[in-house]
């Protein structure tokens, strides 16, 4: 028996469930860049909240899906303008069960205000940054490619996770496994190398440059943890090194994208020199 998705009234706020699958991925598909860790997630796993790990809400507007919110531990809008923020807000209530809010700034900062006005558990903030370049490579890059920079083999796993533990940690300014176990990041990490996504340098059993693909969907890879060893900074290394990176995953999707922190010089720098142009802007709200 095929399932029929629920009309809700004009204004509604739903999860949204595989009965609305083509409607969520049509949708996703309106700005494949902006989109692409929910849509990637939602071709992974369906929409079902127990496979996926969380509820999607979609907010309905004359029975049309018009706005999508992930409701995970990143809490991420799509498509909402402000009556579909002030709705998600409403569904979210006053306790916080995210880490953080993340995705085009445009949404992000009015839901974050929004949500604060539910309840104090929403103002803890542990950091906001409120400007990061979104930024689109779809051509060959600008810059020669490291010959170096390869898909991390399986085993050198111990060796990239130690990578991607100093990455985040420098990054976000916490552990990634805050609970004291690092059994989930490492199954993580695990996961992104076999399935080609990690892409390093690894001489002598030490990783001394690292990227991976976090998110793929649509024809776009977002790529996410670009780190080089503090003692390999500023010998050009970065650079070439992204290049070979675009040109890698290039092979997976014609678009290449990540997002940086408006006040990382050196990155911007760096993708700008490889070719990456600002095609938007995202906020994150850490907690």
């Amino acid at each position: 028996m095929t399932t029929q998705a629920v009309r809700p009234a004009a204004g509604q706020v739903r999860v949204v469930t595989d009965a609305d699958l083509a409607a969520v991925t049509a949708l996703l598909a309106t700005d494949p860049v902006e989109s692409v860790f929910v849509a990637a997630r939602v071709e992974a796993h369906g929409l079902d909240p127990f496979r996926l790990g969380c509820p999607v809400w979609g907010w309905f507007h004359d029975d049309e899906l018009q706005a999508l919110c992930h409701a995970g531990s990143n809490l991420i809008p799509f498509r909402a303008g402000a009556d579909a923020l002030a709705a998600f807000a409403r569904q979210a209530g006053e306790h916080r069960r995210c880490s953080s809010i993340g995705g085009a700034s445009r949404m992000v900062l009015p839901l974050w205000r929004e949500l604060c006005r539910t309840g104090r558990d929403w103002h803890g903030t542990r950091e906001v940054r409120p400007r990061q370049p979104l930024m689109l490579i779809d051509a060959a890059p600008a810059a020669d490619p490291e010959p170096r920079v390869a898909p991390v083999r399986r085993t050198d796993v111990e060796a990239y996770f130690d990578a991607s533990v100093r990455m985040y940690t420098e990054e976000v300014g916490v552990s990634p496994f805050p609970r004291g176990s690092s059994r989930h990041y490492r199954g993580y990490v695990r996961e992104l190398i076999r399935r080609g996504h990690s892409f390093g340098i690894v001489e002598g059993g030490r990783v001394i440059f690292k990227a991976d693909i976090g998110s793929l969907a649509n024809g776009v890879a977002q790529i996410q943890g670009v780190w080089v060893d503090p003692a390999h900074r500023g010998r050009g290394l970065a650079v070439p090194a992204m290049a070979a990176v675009v040109a890698l995953a290039r092979e997976l999707a014609p678009m290449v994208s990540l997002y940086v922190n408006d006040f990382n010089d050196a990155a911007l720098a760096t993708y700008r020199h490889v070719g990456f142009r600002q095609v938007g802007e995202f906020a994150t709200v850490l907690y």
